[in-house]
């Protein structure tokens, strides 16, 4: 950067300035004033960094402190990478790479061993040791023209309408029991339960405020689904979208009593899904995958910032007993080589001098970290180097993980 820039922590009163900046660099069209509000109030300003060009902001970025679930259930402090952006006037002058020097080694000293972001360019984040770990599938389902198969106990399962707010906390408490069975998820820290809640008209594109059903059993909340619908007709009849914003649920009966509701909304013949976990289960309950349209796409990007402490971590679901040697060129204290031992009760890393086994760079560790992306397969595009044979197919079965990883929401 130039010699007049200055990169701080951001104070209280520059905030509306650094936003700004923000918005601007993702097209300037404003937030809704709620949902302004809220962002204010989960900005951490000791973890968020701006940097100035004499009075003018020209680079932001921030670090939520967040908890996200490992292979094996752990909650693990992470580094939620946000808010970042580089006024176009400024770019190609090491902004970008000052900030997330910066970051990284703020996150490193606050001893946090993950740093994750969702990429709004996936390409700028590599070259930071960031790479993809988990995807998030969506889909257009014809619902006038494919059913659903549900299995026993379904028709058990008591549904009503409730007002979204009103049952917030019965939700939440569905949530944080699904958050310690599925990698990617994050707990969700003080205030962002109302993240969920945000309903500015102006970003409903034509559909209905936001809607909520819930599932019962025996009096008790087992399952949620929050969604809009969108109206429409034309001369053969009525064809609206169900748009789905969020389900979840603690058992297949209550899950597919759900997706049974959402496939019958009067008036409608097609459910509008987003970023739902890879191996969701309306899949396998549908007649015919193919009126579904499915789609898949990159999700969370996942940075090892202390190989040793995140490998340690998780658990493997088959023994491992391996030597990385690991590439690290933005955060030298994690190159070298690395015996990662363990299994499914839990896992040992330590630095070593033996020889070492696999090579790779710490953004392949990323990748794999959760289980969602394979080692293997990353071996196979060259990603991976063995150096021992056997050692790859090793370690690529106890990297797995029987549950795809996923991110249940932005930030």
């Amino acid at each position: 950067m130039g010699t007049d820039t200055d990169l701080r922590v951001l104070r209280q009163d520059e905030w509306d300035k650094w936003f700004g900046i923000l918005m601007r660099a993702f097209g300037g069209v404003p937030e809704a004033a709620e949902e302004r509000r809220l962002l204010e109030a989960l900005t951490e300003l000791d973890r968020s960094l701006g940097v100035w060009d004499g009075a003018e902001c020209v680079g932001t970025t921030g670090a939520f402190r967040f908890r996200v679930t490992v292979p094996g259930g752990a909650s693990v402090p992470t580094a939620g990478v946000t808010m970042v952006s580089v006024a176009a006037t400024h770019r190609r002058r090491g902004v970008l790479t000052s900030m997330m020097r910066r970051q990284l080694d703020d996150v490193h000293s606050w001893g946090e061993p993950l740093a994750v972001l969702t990429a709004s360019e996936p390409a700028i984040y590599g070259r930071f040791g960031y790479a993809a770990a988990t995807f998030q599938r969506s889909a257009e389902m014809d619902t006038s023209r494919t059913a659903l198969s549900v299995p026993p106990g379904t028709d058990d399962v008591r549904l009503r309408y409730a007002a979204p707010g009103e049952v917030l906390d019965a939700c939440e408490a569905v949530y944080a029991e699904l958050v310690k069975r599925r990698p990617g998820m994050t707990a969700r820290m003080p205030g962002w339960e109302r993240l969920a809640l945000l309903d500015p008209e102006g970003d409903r594109d034509g559909a209905s405020p936001l809607q909520c059903v819930v599932a019962e059993r025996d009096g008790r909340v087992v399952g949620y689904a929050r969604f809009r619908v969108r109206p429409a007709y034309e001369e053969s009849g009525h064809n609206g979208t169900v748009r789905l914003q969020d389900l979840d649920a603690l058992d297949p009966a209550a899950d597919a009593a759900l997706w049974r509701f959402l496939f019958g909304v009067d008036l409608t013949t097609t459910l509008v899904t987003s970023s739902r976990p890879v191996d969701d289960t309306w899949q396998y309950l549908v007649s015919d995958i193919r009126r579904c349209r499915p789609r898949t796409r990159d999700q969370m990007y996942v940075r090892l910032v202390d190989v040793g402490a995140a490998l340690e971590a998780r658990t493997y679901q088959a023994p491992v007993d391996v030597v990385f040697e690991v590439e690290d060129n933005f955060c030298a204290w994690n190159a070298g080589r690395w015996r990662l031992t363990g299994d499914a009760r839990g896992a040992s890393c330590v630095r070593t001098r033996d020889a070492a086994e696999l090579a790779l760079t710490v953004r392949e560790l990323g990748a794999a970290y959760l289980g969602g992306v394979s080692l293997a397969a990353l071996g196979a595009a060259g990603r991976v180097r063995e150096l021992r044979r056997g050692a790859l197919a090793e370690a690529a079965v106890g990297f797995g993980s029987t549950v795809a990883p996923w991110l249940s929401h932005g930030f």
